[in-house]
Protein backbone atom coordinates (compact mmCIF):
# COMPACT_ATOMS: atom_id res chain seq x y z
CA UNK A 1 0.00 0.00 0.00
CA UNK A 2 1.58 3.35 -0.91
CA UNK A 3 1.66 6.65 0.62
CA UNK A 4 -1.29 7.99 -1.28
CA UNK A 5 -3.31 5.21 -0.80
CA UNK A 6 -2.37 5.59 3.21
CA UNK A 7 -3.50 9.18 2.99
CA UNK A 8 -6.78 8.10 1.43
CA UNK A 9 -7.53 5.91 4.08
CA UNK A 10 -6.51 8.38 6.71
CA UNK A 11 -9.48 10.59 6.02
CA UNK A 12 -12.13 8.35 5.99
CA UNK A 13 -14.74 8.53 8.42
CA UNK A 14 -14.52 7.30 11.57
CA UNK A 15 -16.09 4.03 11.90
CA UNK A 16 -15.46 1.42 14.62
CA UNK A 17 -14.19 -1.99 15.55
CA UNK A 18 -16.82 -3.80 17.40
CA UNK A 19 -16.40 -6.62 19.70
CA UNK A 20 -18.68 -9.27 20.45
CA UNK A 21 -19.73 -12.33 22.00
CA UNK A 22 -22.11 -15.00 20.42
CA UNK A 23 -23.15 -18.17 22.37
CA UNK A 24 -22.56 -21.27 20.35
CA UNK A 25 -25.55 -23.73 21.98
CA UNK A 26 -25.06 -27.16 21.98
CA UNK A 27 -27.59 -27.53 18.95
CA UNK A 28 -26.95 -23.92 16.84
CA UNK A 29 -29.14 -21.64 16.06
CA UNK A 30 -29.20 -19.51 12.94
CA UNK A 31 -30.05 -16.63 15.38
CA UNK A 32 -27.71 -15.04 16.86
CA UNK A 33 -26.98 -13.23 20.06
CA UNK A 34 -25.14 -10.48 20.77
CA UNK A 35 -23.65 -8.64 23.32
CA UNK A 36 -21.11 -5.65 23.21
CA UNK A 37 -17.91 -6.30 25.06
CA UNK A 38 -17.10 -3.78 28.15
CA UNK A 39 -14.13 -1.85 26.30
CA UNK A 40 -11.32 0.58 27.60
CA UNK A 41 -12.93 4.30 26.15
CA UNK A 42 -9.86 6.49 26.53
CA UNK A 43 -9.60 10.20 25.01
CA UNK A 44 -9.90 11.26 21.36
CA UNK A 45 -8.53 13.95 19.03
CA UNK A 46 -8.92 16.05 15.61
CA UNK A 47 -9.20 13.98 12.64
CA UNK A 48 -6.54 16.02 10.91
CA UNK A 49 -3.81 14.63 13.37
CA UNK A 50 -4.28 11.22 11.78
CA UNK A 51 -3.08 12.33 8.82
CA UNK A 52 0.64 12.25 10.21
CA UNK A 53 -0.31 8.58 10.99
CA UNK A 54 0.33 7.27 7.81
CA UNK A 55 3.20 4.19 7.54
CA UNK A 56 3.91 2.81 4.14
CA UNK A 57 3.53 -1.13 3.94
CA UNK A 58 3.67 -3.21 0.84
CA UNK A 59 0.82 -6.16 0.42
CA UNK A 60 -0.20 -8.33 -2.72
CA UNK A 61 -3.51 -7.69 -4.18
CA UNK A 62 -6.51 -10.37 -3.23
CA UNK A 63 -9.23 -11.09 -5.71
CA UNK A 64 -11.73 -14.28 -6.60
CA UNK A 65 -14.61 -14.34 -8.63
CA UNK A 66 -17.30 -16.75 -9.57
CA UNK A 67 -18.12 -14.91 -12.58
CA UNK A 68 -21.36 -12.94 -14.09
CA UNK A 69 -24.88 -15.08 -13.18
CA UNK A 70 -25.70 -17.63 -15.96
CA UNK A 71 -29.48 -17.01 -15.17
CA UNK A 72 -29.69 -21.48 -13.90
CA UNK A 73 -30.66 -20.68 -10.28
CA UNK A 74 -31.49 -18.38 -7.71
CA UNK A 75 -31.82 -19.23 -4.57
CA UNK A 76 -32.94 -17.89 -1.21
CA UNK A 77 -30.84 -15.85 1.46
CA UNK A 78 -32.87 -14.04 4.12
CA UNK A 79 -32.68 -12.89 8.03
CA UNK A 80 -35.18 -14.42 10.39
CA UNK A 81 -38.42 -12.04 11.18
CA UNK A 82 -41.45 -12.86 12.74
CA UNK A 83 -43.20 -15.67 11.56
CA UNK A 84 -40.45 -16.03 8.51
CA UNK A 85 -37.54 -18.86 8.45
CA UNK A 86 -33.46 -17.59 8.49
CA UNK A 87 -32.92 -19.03 5.00
CA UNK A 88 -29.09 -19.13 4.03
CA UNK A 89 -27.38 -20.05 1.13
CA UNK A 90 -23.32 -20.34 0.83
CA UNK A 91 -20.32 -21.19 -1.40
CA UNK A 92 -16.86 -21.55 -1.37
CA UNK A 93 -13.24 -20.07 -2.23
CA UNK A 94 -10.28 -21.46 -1.19
CA UNK A 95 -7.26 -19.13 0.54
CA UNK A 96 -3.59 -20.16 0.20
CA UNK A 97 -2.00 -17.57 2.48
CA UNK A 98 -3.14 -15.71 4.96
CA UNK A 99 -5.36 -13.07 3.56
CA UNK A 100 -7.22 -9.26 4.77
CA UNK A 101 -10.76 -9.43 2.74
CA UNK A 102 -12.18 -5.47 2.59
CA UNK A 103 -14.51 -5.64 0.19
CA UNK A 104 -17.04 -8.09 -1.12
CA UNK A 105 -19.81 -8.42 -3.91
CA UNK A 106 -22.65 -10.91 -4.89
CA UNK A 107 -25.35 -10.48 -7.36
CA UNK A 108 -29.22 -11.61 -6.82
CA UNK A 109 -32.53 -11.16 -7.76
CA UNK A 110 -35.09 -9.02 -6.11
CA UNK A 111 -39.40 -8.40 -7.23
CA UNK A 112 -40.27 -5.95 -9.90
CA UNK A 113 -40.12 -2.40 -9.26
CA UNK A 114 -37.98 -2.74 -5.95
CA UNK A 115 -36.88 0.31 -4.58
CA UNK A 116 -33.12 0.97 -3.70
CA UNK A 117 -34.75 2.34 -0.63
CA UNK A 118 -36.43 -1.16 0.30
CA UNK A 119 -32.84 -2.50 1.43
CA UNK A 120 -32.61 -2.41 5.31
CA UNK A 121 -29.93 -4.40 6.22
CA UNK A 122 -26.84 -7.53 4.73
CA UNK A 123 -25.11 -9.34 6.86
CA UNK A 124 -22.10 -11.45 5.79
CA UNK A 125 -20.90 -15.09 7.46
CA UNK A 126 -17.79 -16.78 6.63
CA UNK A 127 -18.14 -20.74 7.10
CA UNK A 128 -14.90 -23.28 7.58
CA UNK A 129 -15.50 -26.46 5.30
CA UNK A 130 -17.02 -29.20 7.16
CA UNK A 131 -16.15 -31.04 9.54
CA UNK A 132 -14.70 -27.71 11.38
CA UNK A 133 -16.92 -26.12 14.29
CA UNK A 134 -19.14 -28.94 13.30
CA UNK A 135 -20.65 -31.93 15.23
CA UNK A 136 -18.97 -35.03 13.47
CA UNK A 137 -20.85 -37.58 12.81
CA UNK A 138 -23.50 -35.15 11.64
CA UNK A 139 -26.93 -36.18 12.54
CA UNK A 140 -27.61 -37.94 9.12
CA UNK A 141 -30.87 -35.74 8.42
CA UNK A 142 -29.21 -35.15 4.99
CA UNK A 143 -27.92 -37.24 2.38
CA UNK A 144 -24.21 -36.07 2.96
CA UNK A 145 -21.81 -33.41 4.51
CA UNK A 146 -18.97 -33.65 2.79
CA UNK A 147 -17.90 -31.13 1.20
CA UNK A 148 -20.24 -28.91 3.21
CA UNK A 149 -20.00 -25.21 5.17
CA UNK A 150 -19.82 -26.17 8.92
CA UNK A 151 -22.73 -26.12 11.62
CA UNK A 152 -21.93 -22.75 12.39
CA UNK A 153 -20.20 -19.57 11.29
CA UNK A 154 -16.82 -18.01 12.11
CA UNK A 155 -17.50 -15.51 15.47
CA UNK A 156 -14.52 -13.33 14.28
CA UNK A 157 -15.46 -13.35 10.77
CA UNK A 158 -19.20 -12.12 10.74
CA UNK A 159 -20.24 -8.65 9.30
CA UNK A 160 -23.33 -7.06 9.90
CA UNK A 161 -24.54 -3.68 8.67
CA UNK A 162 -26.60 -3.06 11.63
CA UNK A 163 -23.84 -2.71 14.28
CA UNK A 164 -21.33 -0.44 11.81
CA UNK A 165 -19.22 -3.75 10.82
CA UNK A 166 -20.14 -3.34 7.10
CA UNK A 167 -21.37 -0.48 4.65
CA UNK A 168 -23.74 -1.64 1.93
CA UNK A 169 -24.35 -0.51 -1.40
CA UNK A 170 -27.48 -2.26 -3.97
CA UNK A 171 -26.90 -1.30 -7.75
CA UNK A 172 -29.96 -2.50 -10.32
CA UNK A 173 -28.02 -4.05 -13.14
CA UNK A 174 -30.85 -4.82 -15.05
CA UNK A 175 -34.93 -4.02 -14.79
CA UNK A 176 -35.75 -7.64 -15.56
CA UNK A 177 -33.29 -11.02 -15.54
CA UNK A 178 -35.03 -14.14 -16.43
CA UNK A 179 -33.96 -17.73 -14.46
CA UNK A 180 -34.62 -20.65 -15.31
CA UNK A 181 -35.32 -22.44 -12.08
CA UNK A 182 -35.63 -21.63 -8.01
CA UNK A 183 -35.22 -23.19 -4.55
CA UNK A 184 -37.28 -20.47 -1.84
CA UNK A 185 -39.16 -22.79 0.61
CA UNK A 186 -38.58 -26.22 -0.89
CA UNK A 187 -35.84 -27.23 1.98
CA UNK A 188 -36.63 -30.63 3.29
CA UNK A 189 -34.76 -33.06 5.16
CA UNK A 190 -34.35 -36.70 3.65
CA UNK A 191 -35.71 -38.63 2.23
CA UNK A 192 -37.81 -35.63 0.92
CA UNK A 193 -35.00 -33.39 -0.35
CA UNK A 194 -35.50 -33.88 -4.00
CA UNK A 195 -38.12 -31.52 -5.06
CA UNK A 196 -36.54 -30.00 -8.02
CA UNK A 197 -36.97 -26.78 -7.38
CA UNK A 198 -39.58 -23.84 -7.66
CA UNK A 199 -39.64 -23.15 -11.43
CA UNK A 200 -38.73 -20.29 -13.09
CA UNK A 201 -38.13 -16.68 -11.58
CA UNK A 202 -38.39 -13.27 -12.91
CA UNK A 203 -37.16 -10.46 -11.37
CA UNK A 204 -34.66 -7.40 -11.05
CA UNK A 205 -30.97 -7.67 -11.30
CA UNK A 206 -29.55 -5.92 -8.03
CA UNK A 207 -25.36 -6.11 -6.93
CA UNK A 208 -24.58 -5.76 -3.48
CA UNK A 209 -21.59 -4.44 -2.79
CA UNK A 210 -20.21 -4.16 0.89
CA UNK A 211 -16.99 -3.26 2.75
CA UNK A 212 -15.62 -4.84 5.91
CA UNK A 213 -15.04 -2.51 8.62
CA UNK A 214 -12.82 -3.51 9.83
CA UNK A 215 -11.59 -5.87 7.24
CA UNK A 216 -11.85 -9.81 7.64
CA UNK A 217 -8.48 -11.79 8.43
CA UNK A 218 -8.37 -15.30 7.36
CA UNK A 219 -5.52 -17.80 7.13
CA UNK A 220 -4.90 -20.31 4.19
CA UNK A 221 -7.51 -22.88 4.19
CA UNK A 222 -10.99 -23.41 2.29
CA UNK A 223 -13.90 -21.43 2.93
CA UNK A 224 -18.00 -20.90 2.76
CA UNK A 225 -19.38 -17.05 2.10
CA UNK A 226 -22.80 -16.40 3.00
CA UNK A 227 -24.61 -13.39 2.22
CA UNK A 228 -28.34 -12.25 3.53
CA UNK A 229 -30.46 -9.33 2.06
CA UNK A 230 -33.14 -8.00 4.52
CA UNK A 231 -35.92 -6.25 2.37
CA UNK A 232 -38.55 -4.03 3.73
CA UNK A 233 -40.59 -6.10 1.86
CA UNK A 234 -39.85 -9.31 -0.80
CA UNK A 235 -37.22 -11.94 -1.05
CA UNK A 236 -33.82 -11.46 -2.18
CA UNK A 237 -32.63 -14.57 -4.25
CA UNK A 238 -29.06 -15.44 -4.79
CA UNK A 239 -28.14 -15.72 -8.57
CA UNK A 240 -25.99 -18.77 -9.36
CA UNK A 241 -22.74 -18.16 -11.55
CA UNK A 242 -20.15 -20.60 -13.76
CA UNK A 243 -17.75 -22.71 -12.30
CA UNK A 244 -14.68 -21.63 -12.57
CA UNK A 245 -12.26 -23.66 -10.62
CA UNK A 246 -11.75 -27.44 -11.11
CA UNK A 247 -12.53 -29.53 -7.79
CA UNK A 248 -11.64 -29.93 -5.45
CA UNK A 249 -10.77 -25.96 -4.78
CA UNK A 250 -14.37 -25.33 -5.84
CA UNK A 251 -17.18 -27.28 -4.54
CA UNK A 252 -20.61 -25.97 -5.39
CA UNK A 253 -23.41 -23.90 -3.02
CA UNK A 254 -25.41 -25.35 -0.41
CA UNK A 255 -28.42 -24.05 1.37
CA UNK A 256 -30.18 -24.19 4.61
CA UNK A 257 -33.05 -22.70 6.74
CA UNK A 258 -33.81 -23.03 10.44
CA UNK A 259 -35.37 -26.20 10.03
CA UNK A 260 -32.84 -27.99 8.76
CA UNK A 261 -30.00 -26.22 10.84
CA UNK A 262 -27.42 -27.29 11.19
CA UNK A 263 -27.19 -29.14 8.26
CA UNK A 264 -26.73 -28.59 4.39
CA UNK A 265 -28.54 -29.34 1.17
CA UNK A 266 -26.38 -29.24 -1.93
CA UNK A 267 -28.99 -27.31 -4.13
CA UNK A 268 -27.36 -28.76 -7.34
CA UNK A 269 -27.44 -32.60 -6.61
CA UNK A 270 -29.63 -33.04 -3.38
CA UNK A 271 -32.80 -30.56 -4.51
CA UNK A 272 -33.05 -29.99 -8.13
CA UNK A 273 -31.20 -32.85 -9.41
CA UNK A 274 -29.18 -30.07 -12.41
CA UNK A 275 -26.13 -28.42 -10.73
CA UNK A 276 -23.66 -28.55 -9.29
CA UNK A 277 -24.39 -24.67 -9.03
CA UNK A 278 -21.89 -21.72 -8.10
CA UNK A 279 -23.10 -18.66 -6.89
CA UNK A 280 -22.35 -15.28 -8.17
CA UNK A 281 -19.93 -13.54 -5.68
CA UNK A 282 -16.35 -11.69 -5.56
CA UNK A 283 -13.85 -10.86 -2.75
CA UNK A 284 -11.42 -8.37 -3.24
CA UNK A 285 -8.21 -7.54 -0.42
CA UNK A 286 -4.70 -8.37 -0.05
CA UNK A 287 -2.08 -10.85 0.61
CA UNK A 288 1.02 -12.05 3.16
CA UNK A 289 2.54 -11.46 6.00
CA UNK A 290 1.50 -7.68 6.47
CA UNK A 291 -1.69 -8.97 7.24
CA UNK A 292 -0.51 -10.15 10.57
CA UNK A 293 -2.49 -8.28 13.77
CA UNK A 294 0.28 -7.92 15.96
CA UNK A 295 -1.56 -5.85 18.33
CA UNK A 296 -4.51 -7.98 18.39
CA UNK A 297 -6.92 -4.97 17.65
CA UNK A 298 -8.67 -6.72 15.23
CA UNK A 299 -7.28 -4.50 12.37
CA UNK A 300 -3.88 -6.33 10.03
CA UNK A 301 -1.23 -4.23 10.34
CA UNK A 302 -1.07 -3.93 6.39
CA UNK A 303 -3.99 -1.60 7.23
CA UNK A 304 -3.44 -0.64 11.15
CA UNK A 305 -1.52 3.02 11.15
CA UNK A 306 -1.24 2.65 15.01
CA UNK A 307 1.10 -0.30 17.04
CA UNK A 308 0.71 -1.27 20.12
CA UNK A 309 -2.96 -0.51 20.24
CA UNK A 310 -3.69 -1.18 24.48
CA UNK A 311 -5.65 -4.07 24.88
CA UNK A 312 -9.39 -3.45 25.02
CA UNK A 313 -9.28 -0.34 23.60
CA UNK A 314 -11.52 0.58 21.16
CA UNK A 315 -10.18 0.91 17.55
CA UNK A 316 -11.49 2.67 14.18
CA UNK A 317 -11.00 1.25 10.87
CA UNK A 318 -7.27 2.69 10.29
CA UNK A 319 -6.66 0.30 13.89
CA UNK A 320 -6.01 3.84 16.45
CA UNK A 321 -7.34 3.76 19.83
CA UNK A 322 -8.34 7.10 20.57
CA UNK A 323 -6.09 8.58 23.23
CA UNK A 324 -3.14 7.20 20.40
CA UNK A 325 -4.93 9.54 18.07
CA UNK A 326 -4.97 12.38 20.78
CA UNK A 327 -2.05 11.45 23.45
CA UNK A 328 -2.29 14.19 26.36
CA UNK A 329 0.64 15.25 25.88
CA UNK A 330 -0.03 17.04 22.49
CA UNK A 331 -1.42 16.59 18.83
CA UNK A 332 -0.91 13.63 17.06
CA UNK A 333 1.05 15.83 14.75
CA UNK A 334 3.87 16.87 17.32
CA UNK A 335 4.81 19.84 20.12
CA UNK A 336 2.10 20.72 22.63
CA UNK A 337 -1.14 21.60 22.70
CA UNK A 338 -1.34 25.43 22.75
CA UNK A 339 -3.47 25.40 25.56
CA UNK A 340 -6.07 23.31 28.00
CA UNK A 341 -8.49 24.61 25.90
CA UNK A 342 -7.74 23.36 22.50
CA UNK A 343 -7.18 19.86 24.43
CA UNK A 344 -10.52 20.07 25.22
CA UNK A 345 -12.36 21.58 21.91
CA UNK A 346 -10.50 18.20 20.20
CA UNK A 347 -11.76 15.91 22.20
CA UNK A 348 -14.92 17.34 22.02
CA UNK A 349 -14.84 17.12 17.72
CA UNK A 350 -13.14 13.49 17.95
CA UNK A 351 -15.88 11.87 20.27
CA UNK A 352 -18.70 13.53 18.45
CA UNK A 353 -17.48 12.24 15.11
CA UNK A 354 -17.83 8.28 17.41
CA UNK A 355 -21.12 8.81 18.52
CA UNK A 356 -21.92 9.70 15.12
CA UNK A 357 -20.24 6.90 13.70
CA UNK A 358 -22.52 4.48 16.72
CA UNK A 359 -18.82 3.96 18.85
CA UNK A 360 -19.83 5.08 21.91
CA UNK A 361 -23.18 6.55 23.07
CA UNK A 362 -24.31 10.24 24.40
CA UNK A 363 -23.51 9.47 27.93
CA UNK A 364 -20.01 7.72 27.06
CA UNK A 365 -19.09 11.09 24.80
CA UNK A 366 -20.34 13.38 27.78
CA UNK A 367 -18.16 10.97 30.36
CA UNK A 368 -15.21 11.57 27.91
CA UNK A 369 -15.53 15.12 27.75
CA UNK A 370 -15.96 16.12 31.57
CA UNK A 371 -12.75 13.68 32.07
CA UNK A 372 -10.90 15.87 29.21
CA UNK A 373 -12.47 18.62 30.99
CA UNK A 374 -10.99 17.79 34.54
CA UNK A 375 -7.78 17.35 33.16
CA UNK A 376 -4.74 18.97 33.41
CA UNK A 377 -3.99 18.34 29.35
CA UNK A 378 -2.49 21.20 27.72
CA UNK A 379 -1.93 23.59 30.68
CA UNK A 380 0.89 25.20 31.49
CA UNK A 381 1.26 24.04 35.09
CA UNK A 382 1.04 20.14 33.36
Amino acid sequence: MNMNMNMKICVRHLVYQFKRQIPTPGKPSLVRTMTGRTVTLALASSLSALLLLASQTSAASFSFTTGDPDGKIATLSRPPSTGILQTETADDFTLTETTLINQATFTGLVPPGTPLTSFLNVEIEIYHLFPKDSADPPSGNVPARAGSPADVEIDDATRDGSDGSLRFNATILSDRFDVLNSVVNGINKTPNERTGGEGPVTGEEVLITVTFTPPITLPADHYFFRPEVLLERGDFLWLSAPKTIAAPADLQSWIRNDDLAPDWLRIGTDITAEGPFNAAFSLSGETGETNADADNDGVSDSSDLCADTPQGAVVNADGCSIDQLVPCGGPASGGPWKNHGEYVSSVAHATQAFLAAGLINQDQKDAIVSQAAQSDCGSKAR
